[in-house]
């Protein structure tokens, strides 16, 4: 899992509009890859630099260029002087902690958020930063890293399957946020199954790991609710935005993104309160232990209390004592102790103390 914050400190002292990468993902060869379409085409490639997403076309179609690593200044450079983007915006780009927002420009809309995934392997969460430009006609995304949740968009597009390849780029950028939340979703349930898994673990017995599953459990929550909290009045601002850039018939689709980010939001909050129960129930089950064990020494120093009296009289050695010349003195006395270890026994039982 990622940390709540991380490298914010390398930016201290740069002025604004630097593009200087800061994060922990960054990757020595940069990839670009570009989809263009429309309802009668479809072209799919990957460029060697981004300068050949700017030539010109001839057919009509939607683009959308995807961006995989962020430390290539001279990249950022082009991106900012062909598609006049503002210094500042790419600066949040390249700076990989920021906080999920939405912004509005004259001839395009910003969006940055977090892109989750669930590592089964390492069973913690992944996440990296995802911004979205959205232009005339073009839709440019930037990703930390190679390797996305976007696989089913693709082959959407490639099949043209549902209304993606009809519609336009502002329905592209809803379809990249829909996927992005919609896998928010996937990991709450991958939790949701780790609570269970965890939760009938403490009951049949609480140690050290649990406890640390515990609070990595809670972090995560913490870590998620801090992500997707603001992605509600991202997604707000971007359905009440009044531009030309998204169409009516897309807002509804963005009504619906917001919904269920309200849903994600309360699943969140309500693992959360069930992550602080089962700590809880952890401490209660410690509790519990602990009384067991204090349960079984009390009973054996109760049983030893009339044993060790018993031995003390016995162990005075005053000379006119009655049975201390006894042959049988010994056995008697250890014989007299079992008796009353074993009575002692029976009547905890009958009480029910073991």
């Amino acid at each position: 899992m990622r940390t709540i914050i991380k490298n914010s400190s390398k930016k201290v002292g740069l002025p604004p509009g630097s593009l200087k990468f800061i994060g922990e993902l960054g990757q020595e060869k940069i990839r670009v890859t570009q989809i263009r379409f429309n309802s009668d085409f479809f072209e799919e490639t990957e460029l060697s630099s981004i300068e050949e997403s700017f030539a010109p076309h001839e057919n009509k179609c939607v683009t959308w260029i995807n961006i995989d690593g962020l430390n290539d200044v001279s990249l950022m450079e082009a991106v900012k002087g062909h598609f006049d983007i503002h210094p500042l915006v790419l600066e949040d780009v390249v700076h990989t902690d920021q906080r999920t927002k939405f912004e509005s420009y004259e001839h395009y809309l910003y969006l940055v958020l977090r892109m989750m995934s669930y590592e089964p392997q390492k069973q913690e969460i992944e996440s990296e930063q995802l911004s979205i430009l959205l232009l005339e006609n073009i839709v440019i995304t930037f990703q930390e890293r190679v390797g996305d949740i976007f696989d089913h968009l693709r082959e959407r597009l490639r099949v043209a399957k549902g209304r993606i390849r009809k519609s336009g780029a502002d329905y592209l950028a809803y379809c990249l946020l829909d996927a992005v939340v919609d896998n928010y979703f996937v990991i709450l349930e991958k939790i949701d199954e780790k609570v269970e898994s965890i939760e009938e673990g403490l009951i049949a017995g609480a140690d050290i790991k649990k406890l640390m599953t515990i609070h990595t459990m809670k972090r995560e929550m913490i870590f998620m609710r801090k992500a997707v909290w603001p992605l509600r009045e991202a997604t707000n601002g971007l359905m009440k935005e009044e531009s030309d850039l998204i169409t009516q018939a897309t807002e509804i689709y963005l009504r619906d993104v917001y919904d269920h980010t309200i849903h994600v939001i309360d699943t969140i909050e309500s693992l959360r309160d069930t992550a602080s129960g089962l700590l809880d129930i952890y401490m209660t089950s410690i509790g519990n232990k602990m009384n067991e064990v204090m349960k079984v020494l009390t009973i054996i120093a109760t049983i030893f209390i009339p044993l060790t009296f018993i031995a003390g009289v016995y162990g005075m050695n005053f000379e006119f004592m009655p049975e201390l010349k006894w042959k049988m003195g010994y056995f008697a006395v250890l014989g007299l102790m079992l008796f009353v270890a074993l009575i002692m026994i029976m009547f905890f039982r009958k009480k029910k103390w073991i």
